[in-house]
């Protein structure tokens, strides 16, 4: 992604499955193509570890790959041949030290890598990705086409301290790639508009589909404006839901309604008194 900011940006949320029945190598030729179908659009976004497949928690240690791995080749190859930029959502990513994250990584339209992300809120309920892969412990924001552009990764929707940073950093849209379960679907759908109208961002939320080792996975992938519109969304299957996106929209809404100039920092919410202000 070039630095200034673009008329409009054509996102497209690449909603797909990782059957337990497929392989790797098969899985990433499979989306490699499906990718290469819609040579119209600017940038891709796909969800949270769909590679490796995110309940295969026996076989991380065998899928783990570099940021010079195979899923990362294929997003340079894709993102050169279509000139598009790639948010490839996150690998299972072996780190110089040996240790495992989940690593969220942005692709440009020469083929670089220009931002990663390694998820800070790993999940622990009814999950061993707390157990088996080390947090992030950094957050950062580049600037793009769509303004300010950060990552974060699924679990990550739960926690308002870190929005709110992420908007004090000045991110004016937010990347989520995801792997949540169709049991909490509505939690989803209700969280990723909230962040969007708490901050006043771009949300590309998308989440993976189909059922892995016995979880049934949410699908509904959407792009929510910086108003809490939801201007698409996927069903329940595999999808690619394209939606044009302007990039000034989030400036725009910030200017009309000034939430974010009102508000305080976490320092300042801290400092306020205990007392009820009440005369005893």
């Amino acid at each position: 992604m070039n630095s200034s900011p673009a008329l409009s940006v054509r996102v497209a949320l690449v909603q797909v499955a990782s059957p337990d029945d497929e392989s790797q190598p098969e899985r990433i030729e499979r989306v490699e193509a499906l990718l290469r179908q819609h040579p119209d659009v600017d940038l891709f976004v796909l969800p949270e570890l769909w590679s490796a497949g995110y309940f295969s928690f026996t076989r991380y240690e065998e899928l783990a790959e570099s940021l010079d791995g195979p899923t990362v080749q294929m997003g340079k190859r894709v993102a050169q041949d279509l000139g598009a930029t790639i948010h490839l959502g996150s690998i299972v990513e072996r780190g110089t030290d040996g240790a495992l994250h989940n690593t969220a990584v942005v692709i440009d339209s020469s083929g670089r890598i220009t931002q990663t992300y390694r998820k800070i809120h790993v999940f622990g309920y009814q999950s061993l990705e707390a157990a088996l892969l080390t947090p992030g412990t950094t957050l950062n924001v580049q600037a793009s086409p769509l303004g300010s552009l950060a990552s974060t990764t699924c679990y990550d929707l739960r926690f308002p301290g870190l929005w709110q940073e992420l908007s004090a950093r000045g991110a004016e849209t937010v990347v989520v790639p995801a792997a949540w379960p169709a049991a909490r679907r509505e939690h989803w759908r209700i969280l990723t508009q909230a962040r969007a109208v708490e901050h006043q961002l771009w949300i590309l939320a998308c989440n993976a589909c189909g059922t892995q080792d016995g979880v049934e996975l949410g699908g509904f992938s959407r792009v929510v404006d910086p108003s809490g519109r939801v201007l698409g969304e996927c069903g329940a299957g595999e999808e690619v839901l394209i939606v044009d996106v302007d990039p000034a929209q989030a400036h725009t809404v910030r200017a009309e309604f000034p939430v974010i100039a009102d508000r305080l920092n976490p320092e300042s919410y801290a400092a306020l008194s205990h007392e009820s202000g009440a005369e005893a």
